[in-house]
């Protein structure tokens, strides 16, 4: 692939030899095969929750209840895979957490997860250690949550074939911050229209890519992906960085200034973890 330069008819060129690598993208990905992108029901919603250990907190107990009640019941409603992650060691955030992601058919399924749960008997019983515990033996400090709306590039979470085989996979959720609604829409549209495809290319995976509901840091578009090590994942991105179709996408007008803050976590999954 030639690389773009400067005059109008390249940058034309350039711009469409990525648009048909999204089209085969959209066909070709088991993610998005048969997905309609105008159709928001294709579309899953992701819970994206953060349970921030503190000074105090006990990562021990957390993981048993996720791993032993809450998956479990989860899986029961035919919720699922849910993934567990916890920092990687070279993680430069300075916060103990355990991020968990919820993947479900709607925003409905979400927003009723605690009256299912407190309805089902197998789960009260399993999660119980963990309820019981009080204000002085707090398992977290808190937990911090937004919610998704899968893109059009990537209406349904995929983990990738041979994932969960390989123990030295490491994952970056990635989240960007936009300094207002339109131009966080901008953004997602860039997602849309040409960046997945870049990713694809570079040896970039993404599991899900999803664009902020409702959550802290709105307005915002957060992705998941995955590698089979830590060097290629920088290997990935040094490759993104150098593709000729993101010198050509990153410099289209509508789209400077889009992103205004980059939350970067490089984590690891949990032994537990489904993703």
């Amino acid at each position: 692939m030639k690389t773009p330069s400067r005059n109008s008819f390249v940058t034309t060129i350039g711009l469409a030899a990525t648009a048909s690598l999204l089209t085969l993208f959209l066909f070709a990905s088991p993610v998005t095969r048969g997905a309609d992108p105008n159709n928001q029901a294709t579309k899953q919603h992701y819970e994206i929750r953060t349970y921030l250990l503190g000074e105090d907190g006990d990562a021990a107990a957390v993981d048993h209840y996720l791993q032993h009640a809450l998956i479990p019941a989860l899986n029961r409603i035919e919720i699922g895979p849910v993934g567990v992650f916890a920092p990687a060691a070279n993680d430069t955030n300075d916060r103990d957490s355990i991020i968990v992601v919820i993947p479900a058919d709607s925003a409905d399924q979400l927003a009723s997860l605690q009256t299912r749960l407190q309805n089902d008997a197998q789960y009260l019983a399993d999660a119980k250690p963990y309820l019981e515990r009080g204000p002085q033996d707090a398992p977290y400090a808190r937990i911090s949550s937004e919610m998704l709306v899968a893109m059009d590039c990537m209406p349904k979470l995929n983990v990738p074939a041979g994932t969960l085989d390989n123990d030295d996979r490491v994952y970056e959720l990635r989240l960007y911050e936009s300094a207002n609604e339109r131009l966080g829409n901008l953004k997602v549209d860039m997602f849309n229209n040409g960046e997945v495809p870049i990713f694809l290319d570079s040896g970039i995976a993404p599991v899900f890519i999803g664009q902020a509901v409702v959550g802290p840091q709105t307005p915002n578009l957060t992705y998941l992906t995955v590698y089979p090590n830590d060097d290629a994942r920088l290997k990935a991105w040094d490759a993104f960085r150098a593709h000729p179709d993101w010198q050509v996408l990153k410099n289209v007008a509508k789209y400077k200034g889009t992103v205004s803050k980059i939350d970067k976590h490089v984590l690891v999954a949990k032994p537990y973890s489904q993703m």
